[in-house]
């Protein structure tokens, strides 16, 4: 269960490679891979990665510093300046390489997903459709390497003007711990195929894929040093990447205030930037619309992944006239959703990443009561006993809010959502945009003229109409506003890594 349409899995993937999941007595201690080498920090210190469904320690990862990124952007930079190395690789080479990481991927299919499950409290089904679309995200860059061209422009002087595309070279990559293996292959798919070299600096909380994904590219046939993987806090080892002057851009996806001051590192030497930030995303919902179809669909928009997604449409806008009906829909269809262990086939909202973020979520619920709104659904832990040492939120409909309530207007990161009703075509858009975020969202209406009117008006980067699936290897993604900057997948993804250069040849 994915708020994103997801393509099916495999039905029997080949055995595993190695084993750091739970299934093995004790912690496991992963390595960094920095040029080619499962290396520990140079200070040799640890941290610990816990299991958030259970609150047992899975594995122990090196706690990497600066020391550790300044090794890895050296590697990396020896990587990309050998002249007989990778640097001397042809496109469609990067392209069959990226196509062999993608097979690997298929074929570690369950040990990813397992690893991710684990590690962050999803559910194994969400978790081995995702490592299933991080092999089509290889897959579609194995295709792009080699048809991404520059262009031949008429100029007035006599002559020929032409452009190039070019690798920027040493490139970081920093991913979060909600969707830690795809987000890895947004990043890691575009910069291989351009021909960078990359330093993959995965969360803290999840680690685990970011390291087996380094240890693949390897064994796909990337030349040492071209992915990097650097494993440590964000206050360090993030921040020493973003503001390495050896590092030419940096790709992140994360929260915003982390985004605003990524910004500020990289301002040193003036490198690229791109952000894939939060998000507060409406669900919109006129009073023709297929209300059935909205309720059964959308349960999973918001409480998928226990609601922590950038793109969760985390507040319900629907029209006065049909308000009643809908609320009781989405609240049978949310009665109805499965939370439970993660590694139960069975189960659909998992635990969420940590005790913390628990807190953090449970203390939103508070405040939105304190505020005002209705409490319909949710709000608490599950009484289940078996749960209680994870780190579990009810899915949670808060119903009646205002666009002023900061459960209305923050990114709460959890499985709650806040339904508002409207009046109007234009009081839907301008509660949809009374937000700081414009990433995702849906709109749901029979009459296809005003669905694309409000589609126009709505400041997001990324809509659907009638269904909750905007979100394609294909296309473009990203958000206006204070979701962030650029725009991954598709061929876009390509122009996040590349260098524009522009030669003009004098024939007169």
């Amino acid at each position: 269960m994915t708020t994103e349409s997801q393509s099916p899995a495999p039905a029997q993937p080949e055995a595993v490679a190695h084993d750091v999941s739970g299934m093995t007595p004790g912690p496991q201690a992963v390595r960094m891979v920095i040029g080619g080498e499962q290396v520990d920090a140079q200070d040799g210190q640890t941290f610990e990665v816990v299991n958030p469904a259970t609150g047992v320690v899975m594995a122990t990862a090196p706690l990497g510093g600066k020391a550790d990124v300044d090794r890895a952007v050296e590697a990396a930079r020896q990587a990309f300046e050998d002249p007989k190395g990778f640097s001397s690789w042809s496109a469609a080479k990067r392209g069959r390489t990226l196509q062999k990481l993608s097979m690997l991927v298929k074929q570690r299919q369950e040990e990813l997903a397992r690893l991710e499950s684990e590690n962050v409290g999803k559910p194994i089904t969400s978790a081995r459709s995702e490592a299933f679309a991080v092999s089509l995200v290889f897959e579609y860059y194995a295709g792009a390497a080699n048809k991404h061209f520059g262009e031949t422009i008429p100029v007035s002087r006599p002559g020929l003007d032409f452009t190039l595309r070019e690798p920027i070279g040493v490139v970081g990559l920093i991913v979060p711990w909600n969707f830690p293996m795809n987000m890895a292959s947004w990043k890691l798919g575009p910069a291989l195929a351009a021909g960078n070299t990359c330093i993959l600096k995965p969360a803290s909380y999840s680690p685990l894929t970011a390291i087996r994904l380094g240890e693949l590219a390897l064994e796909a046939g990337f030349p040492p040093g071209v992915v990097n993987v650097v494993t440590g806090p964000g206050g360090t080892a993030g921040a020493a990447l973003a503001a390495h002057p050896g590092v030419g851009k940096v790709a992140f996806t994360g929260e915003t205030t982390t985004g605003q001051e990524i910004m500020r590192l990289a301002a040193n030497n003036v490198k690229k930037v791109s952000l894939e930030l939060g998000g507060k995303s409406p669900n919109i919902i006129f009073a023709d619309a297929d209300l059935e179809r909205f309720a059964k669909e959308s349960v999973y928009s918001v409480f998928d992944n226990a609601g922590q997604d950038c793109c969760a449409r985390s507040r319900i806008l629907v029209e006065r006239s049909v308000h009643e009906k809908v609320v009781g829909l989405f609240v049978e269809a949310t009665r109805s959703v499965i939370v439970g262990d993660p590694a139960d086939d069975a189960t659909e909202v998992g635990s969420l990443v940590s005790q913390r973020q628990r807190e953090r979520v449970l203390d939103y619920v508070e405040v939105g009561q304190r505020e005002g709104a209705e409490l319909v659904l949710g709000g608490r832990a599950p009484d289940d006993q078996a749960l209680a040492a994870g780190a579990y939120v009810l899915p949670t409909i808060f119903d009646n809010c205002r666009a002023d309530m900061r459960i209305a207007r923050e990114e709460v990161f959890g499985p709650v959502v806040a339904v508002i009703p409207f009046e109007s075509e234009e009081e839907a858009v301008r509660l949809a945009n009374a937000t700081p975020y414009g990433l995702s969202g849906s709109i749901w209406s029979r009459d296809i003229a005003r669905a694309i009117r409000v589609a126009k008006g709505v400041q997001s980067g990324v809509l659907s109409i009638n269904t909750n699936a905007s979100v394609h290897t294909e296309a473009p993604f990203g958000g206006y506003k204070m979701s962030g900057s650029g725009r991954e997948l598709g061929m876009h993804a390509l122009g996040l890594y590349t260098e524009l250069k522009n030669v003009f040849v004098d024939l007169g």
